[in-house]
Order: structure tokens, then sequence, then C-alpha cells
């Protein structure tokens, strides 16, 4: 397929492109920065003018899409004023969206969040582990996320064969990043992200796995790794930080809060990079430099 990658020179954005061109796909990012020539298109993503011209066709770049990546975003609130995060990331969305649909592009996959299910305090769950069901933003850049979503689910029915498969990614970290899990034995570690983490290799994975299995309609999927980022049991997690909320099922001794049961179920996906093994490839390299 020929695929456009909104915020491809992001860290999920650098490893989705890698990901899909491996699997032997031609990959087009679109990106405020980047690197020129021929997998590359700067657009401006605030300016629908652009996005619509770039989804049509670009010279020297491609002459139509099969299917769309969207990623782009300011990822956290504190970059710019909270009402600027908002209305960028919405725009953009926006603008993504409709353009690919206005384009006849019948195959989105975009990047939602784990914000979008009550971080950072998740105060309100009423059920371990989090699956799609749950929904709540305390944040502008959450709020956004939901409001995205919400876009998408209506989109769908404006033509028949559209599909838009929303992400909700935990905090993604890049194979260099894993010196911070030194802290795993802190239960306040990750606490604002239900103590979940998942390498960019399995989000790109799994970015893919959505397009492989793209069909009609509108459909959410958590992703995150399979366990926590620590070394303190499961259950000790759950009754320390959230008593008064039910288990719903066996959580294993290190098993995620955020479930994945529904993108492993109807997508396939088993993520393979584990930070304890990562972590210790991490020390090892630094202690042989």
């Amino acid at each position: 397929m020929r695929i456009a990658v909104t915020g491809s020179s992001g860290k999920l954005g650098r490893a989705t492109v890698e990901r899909l061109r491996a699997d032997g796909h031609d990959v087009i990012g679109f990106d405020l920065v980047g690197t020129p020539g021929f997998g590359f298109t700067r657009v401006d993503l605030q300016d629908y003018g652009q996005v619509l011209d770039a989804l049509l066709g670009v010279t020297a770049r491609h002459e139509g899409l099969d299917a769309l990546v969207h990623l782009a975003a300011l990822p956290v609130n504190g970059l710019v004023p909270d009402a600027a995060t908002f209305t960028n990331n919405v725009t953009a969305t926006f603008h993504v969206l409709h353009g690919a649909v206005r384009a006849g592009i019948d195959t989105i996959v975009t990047a939602s969040s784990i914000t979008a299910m009550g971080f950072p305090d998740f105060a309100h769950l009423d059920a371990l582990p989090v699956d799609e069901s749950y929904t709540e933003a305390n944040n502008t850049y959450a709020l956004g996320k939901v409001a995205e979503e919400a876009i998408s689910a209506q989109l769908v029915g404006w033509r028949d064969g559209l599909s838009i498969t929303a992400l909700r990614f935990t905090n993604v970290v890049d194979p260099d990043e894993y010196g911070s899990f030194e802290r795993a034995g802190d239960p306040e570690y990750r606490r604002d992200l239900l103590h979940s983490y998942v390498d960019s290799r399995d989000g790109a994975a799994a970015v893919a796995l959505a397009l492989r299995h793209a069909a009609p309609g509108f459909e959410v999927y958590n992703v995150a790794a399979p366990d926590t980022g620590m070394t303190v049991p499961t259950a000790e997690l759950a009754a320390r930080h959230y008593p008064d909320v039910p288990v719903t099922k066996q959580l294993g001794e290190f098993g995620t809060l955020m479930s994945i049961d529904k993108a492993k179920e109807r997508l396939g996906f088993e993520p393979q990079h584990l930070w304890r093994d990562e972590y210790a490839r991490w020390k090892a390299e630094r202690a042989g430099s």
C-alpha cells in the first residue's frame, strides 16, 4: 500500500515509518520537520488547503494514497497554553480526517491516548484493568483526544467502506530511553500512566496490525505492553492506589492495568519488547561504552 504518516519525524512516527517500509509499503512522511527527499513532504496540518492538497497528490512523491496514519500532535500539555494545545491538535486531526474523506482514502489509523482514560490520577475508575469502554478527560490534551475519537466515530457514517481505527497509546519508550526503569521498584513510578508503557517498535507494530485488519466502521484499541513497568506486583499497586476499584480479571504477577485484551484478540497484537530485557540491554551497553 501507499501510506502517508503524519508526525513522521516524531518518536512513534519514526518507528512506524520504519516498520511499514520493512513490511513492503510505500510510505511518505508528512510533518513540519524531516529529512528532505522522496519519502518526506513538509505539510502544515493547521492549513486545510495544504492537508487536502498533500493527501490528493504531491509531485515527485505520490499520485494518491491507499491509507493514512495520523500521529502528529503536540504530545503533552505545557508546551503551549492549554487552549492552544486543544485547538492545535483537534484542528490538525479534523483537517487530516476530513481531508482523507474528501480524498477518498478509506483506511485511517489515528493516535489516541491513555490520557482519554482518566489520566493523571484515574480517580473515577469503575474497573481494573481499564479497557476501551472507559473515557474521562482531565486536561485539554485528553479532551482533544476524546473529541477526536468522537469525530472519527461520526465520520465513518459519511461514506460506505470508511475505516478509522483509534489506538490509545500509553507512554511510548524508545530503545535508548529505558534508563528511567531503574525506578521500577518505586510504587509511585508511572502511577500517572497506570504504571504502563509501550516500546516504540511495538507501538509501530500495533499501527501495522490496525492497517492490516481495518474494517468499515470505527474502533478503539488500547496499546501497551502486557506487563507494568514495575517490580512491584500488580495486585499491590491496585490495592495501594485504587483500593475501591473492583478487579475484574486475574492480573498476573506483573500484568498490565491498561487492558490490551481487545487488541490481542482482534488484531493479534503481541508486544515483543519488554522493559526487563530492554533495561538489561540498556545497562549492558552503557557498562561497555
